[in-house]
């Protein structure tokens, strides 16, 4: 599944793969589940989308200086993404972040995300310092490269409900999101 959002966006999402009952379902990523309503939520409240919750591809949701996209393009078995799958869709990521010119600031959602970021600028060409910099909520990375990172716990069930990830972390992560896209 492709990504979507603006194509001079400078700040690109990255998620672990579509949900089965989400993204996969409705045919756009983060779309139709609570990790969805979470994350775009906190998009709106911080100005990279017109609305605050997508539940369909024809809803309406427009994102603005923003791109949403995941490692996986396919429903994992279990929801549980390997590396063995990200590796397999790398090229197609690769590709659609080469159409992203603008982009400065790649938001990780989770550790796996923070991985294929990794891994996608070693495959754009980008060098990785050793050793790697460690994922980690509201953790900065690589700041003034091609390609800065930044960390947030992915807004799943799991995280939300168990207070990991609140509706104010996810806000700030994306403010930082914002002041890095301005740099």
């Amino acid at each position: 599944m492709p990504g979507f959002g603006d194509p001079r966006a400078r700040l690109v999402v990255v998620g672990l793969a579509p949900a089965a009952h989400g993204g996969n379902r409705t045919g756009r990523i983060f779309t139709g589940d609570e990790s969805g309503n979470w994350l775009y939520r906190a998009l709106h409240a911080a100005g990279f989308a017109n609305q605050p919750a997508s539940v369909a591809r024809d809803d309406g949701l427009v994102l603005r200086d923003a791109w949403v996209t995941a490692a996986v393009r396919c429903a994992p078995p279990a929801n549980k993404p390997t590396p063995a799958e990200r590796d397999e869709c790398l090229p197609w990521t690769v590709a659609e972040l080469a159409q992203l010119s603008r982009v400065r600031v790649v938001l990780c959602l989770g550790a796996f995300a923070w991985a294929a970021a990794l891994t996608l600028r070693a495959a754009a060409g980008h060098a990785n310092p050793r050793p790697r910099p460690r994922f980690g909520h509201g953790a900065v990375a690589l700041e003034g490269e091609p390609l800065t990172l930044l960390g947030c716990f992915h807004p799943s069930q799991q995280n939300t409900f168990t207070g990991k990830l609140t509706a104010a972390m996810i806000d700030d992560v994306l403010a930082t999101g914002h002041s890095l896209c301005d740099r």
